[in-house]
Formats: C-alpha cells, sequence, structure tokens
C-alpha cells in the first residue's frame, strides 16, 4: 500500500495579496481559535476511518499563512497528527510562513515540534515589485526571515518567487534571483504570474490599468533563472521547482505520481481510492459543518480508469524526469502511444513530447508552454 501525504489548510493571512486566488482571507486580528478545534475534529475522525490502517510520508500545512497562528498552536495540531496517525520513518514535515509572521519563538515551537522543511513566501526581494503586487513585507524582512530560520536550525528551505509581476524588469528579476541565491536555500520555486479570475489584478486588467512583463520579457526570466540556478549547483526537477540533490519536496512529488493525499481544513482536496473530495471553502462555514458532526466535503468526483490515467500522465509530465510507461501499464493497463494515439504522435513529431521504451516527457522545447502540451492530453 502506497504512502499517504497529509495537506492541511490554514485559510488566514495578514492580507490578501493582489493576485491570489487561492482559498485565503484576510485576518488584521488574531486569527480564530476555533478554527484550530475545527481541524482536530475532522482529524479524529478521518483518523477513526479511512486513515485507520494507512502510512503516511509527509505533512504539508499551507495556507493562506499558517504561522499567522502561534508556533505552540501549530505544534499542538502535529502532535495531534503523530498521536492519532501512522507515519513512516522520518516523515517530511514542511510548514509555509511569509516574513512578517516569523519569529523566532514560533520557528522554535516548529522545529521542536518535528517540523524539518520551512517554506517561505518571498515572491519578489525587490521593495516596489512588492508593493506593486500587494505584498505585506518588505525585502529586508524576508532576508531577515531566511537568517532567522538557519538561526533556530532549519536546514531544509524553500523560498517561493514569482516572476511576471507589475514593474518587474529582467534586472529586478536578476536581483532577486541573485538575492536568493545568496541566501543558499535549498529548494526554490519559480512561479510565472498568472492573472486568475475574481482578483483585483484581473479587475485591474479588465480596465486595462495592469502592466505586465510581455512575452519576451518572460521567456528571458525564465531563461535568466535556469542559467543562475544551474550555476549555483539546484537541478530543475518540475517544471516550476528547483532544488539541491536530495532536497526535493517529497510531499509535492506524491502529487505529480498521482498518489493518495489527505487533505483537512477548509477547501482542502482529498484523493484516495479512485474518489476525489473537496471540503467546504468557507471557514466558518466549514467549521459548522465539522461541529454539527457532519463530513467537512461539499464535492466529491469518482475518478474513471480512464480518468485517473490521464491525470496520471499530466502530472507525471510537470516532472523533468517523465513518466514511467511501466508503471503507467502496471498501474492502469493502459499504454499512452496506444491511448493518445495521433494526438500524441503529432507531439511527437513536432519536438515536444519525448518517448522511448521506458519513459515519457516533456522535451526542453516544450517546457515554456507546458501548459498548452498537457492541454492536449487532458
Amino acid at each position: 500500500m502506497p504512502g499517504v501525504g497529509l495537506y492541511i489548510h490554514i485559510p488566514f493571512c495578514r492580507s490578501k495579496c493582489a493576485y491570489c486566488a487561492f482559498n485565503s482571507r484576510a485576518c488584521a486580528g488574531a486569527p480564530p481559535p476555533a478554527y484550530l478545534e475545527a481541524l482536530r475534529l475532522e482529524l479524529t475522525r478521518v483518523a477513526a476511518g479511512w486513515a485507520a490502517d494507512r502510512v503516511f510520508t509527509s505533512i504539508f500545512i499551507g495556507g493562506g499563512t499558517p504561522t499567522i497562528y502561534p508556533g505552540a498552536d501549530l505544534a499542538g495540531l502535529l502532535a495531534e497528527c503523530r498521536r492519532l496517525l501512522r507515519f513512516g520513518e522520518d516523515p517530511e514535515i514542511t510548514v509555509e510562513t511569509n516574513p512578517n509572521t516569523v519569529t523566532a519563538e514560533s520557528l522554535s515551537a516548529l522545529a521542536a515540534a518535528g517540523v524539518n522543511r520551512l517554506s517561505i513566501g518571498v515572491q519578489s526581494f525587490s521593495d516596489p515589485v512588492l508593493a506593486a503586487s500587494g505584498r505585506s513585507h518588505s525585502a529586508a524582512q524576508a532576508v531577515a526571515a531566511v537568517a532567522l530560520a538557519r538561526e533556530v536550525g532549519f536546514v531544509n528551505l524553500n523560498l517561493d518567487l514569482i516572476y511576471g509581476l507589475p514593474s518587474q524588469t529582467l534586472a529586478a528579476w536578476r536581483e532577486s534571483l541573485g538575492t536568493a541565491l545568496g541566501l543558499s536555500p535549498e529548494h526554490l520555486a519559480l512561479y510565472e504570474l498568472s492573472v486568475e479570475p475574481d482578483t483585483p489584478f484581473a479587475e485591474r486588467e479588465a480596465r486595462g490599468e495592469l502592466l505586465l512583463p510581455g512575452d519576451d520579457s518572460l521567456a528571458e526570466m525564465e531563461a535568466v533563472a535556469q542559467e543562475m540556478l544551474a550555476a549555483h549547483g539546484f537541478r530543475r526537477y518540475e517544471i516550476s521547482n528547483f532544488a539541491r540533490p536530495g532536497s526535493e519536496c517529497r510531499h509535492n512529488l506524491n502529487y505529480w505520481h498521482n498518489g493518495p493525499y489527505l487533505g483537512l481544513g477548509a477547501g482542502a482536496v482529498s484523493s484516495f481510492d479512485g474518489l476525489r473530495l473537496k471540503n467546504l471553502e468557507d471557514p466558518e462555514a466549514y467549521g459548522a459543518r465539522i461541529r454539527s458532526g457532519r463530513p467537512a466535503f461539499q464535492e466529491g468526483e469518482a475518478l474513471s480508469l480512464a480518468a485517473s490515467f490521464r491525470e496520471s500522465v499530466i502530472m507525471g509530465l510537470r516532472l523533468l524526469d517523465g513518466v514511467s510507461l511501466t508503471d503507467l501499464r502496471q498501474r492502469y493497463g493502459l499504454d499512452p502511444g496506444t491511448y493518445y494515439g495521433e494526438t500524441l504522435t503529432r507531439l511527437k513529431d513536432r519536438g515536444l513530447i519525448g518517448m522511448d521504451g521506458e519513459r515519457l516527457w516533456l522535451t526542453d522545447q516544450a517546457l515554456p508552454v507546458a501548459n498548452q502540451v498537457l492541454s492536449e492530453l487532458v
């Protein structure tokens, strides 16, 4: 039986970024204790049910900004996870944080609770770019957060950066990358900005007020990132993720291999045994549902064999190593060449897909247009 990833969602932030389409909301004061209590209730129920005989290999507490809660509160939640669920040896435990919620006390509590990977949402080391994006921290705070994490003893750090932001020049992007590399993280996640519906950025774009770097600038930014990171010993192992050898995110690798995972919290998604469930997104409605004794999910989908196969192909192709044909055949009894037929042949002829007797992968030519290529295999 494969290992399982556990995701816990904290939907609160100090402020909502102008580009953010995640299930998060601004919380200027103290975050509600009732939400953590609802998480514990949900955890208790699933631990006695589906999760009772499963072995978990990772925990990822994301958001939002989980460290909006005191470290001691998150440590208590992790202790409940350890008490109620079975874990394999040396599970990867990640907590996301933003620079303006980092304190020595909070980080020390997390480290003592077994957190062995910290992911810091920096996005940029340029103050003008941060301000134009609605971020609520400065570049100096981001540098200080990394230094503090090291002082506390974290040896596995990820930094998130975004390119294609308003007022972001190639020079500013290069400078941000240089600052990030100078801090010697073990992992970097580099995301191209996507303007999502129902965000302030989308509203500004509709009014013609959002000035973003053009396609040529984005291509230059991506090329500069690959060159600089490779020179510093980072390997691009997924479309948006770079790591030093051995520091790949195990929790996310489980997603990309379409492995089973359990999601707790408002809007969290679970996927196991061919079933996908999504919880209520509103934190208050989620809490009320949990306290009433009913399940938290509001949507459910039973994937057919073919749908699950396609999803495994698409997710696996996000990895630079691609997807194993042997694994696909053993898991689904289907072969990509036979299943996709002319579609796959056309992508191979255009130099976008590589395929040998063992693996299927996106070529270097395909990576800049990966979403378009993958959309043909849905």
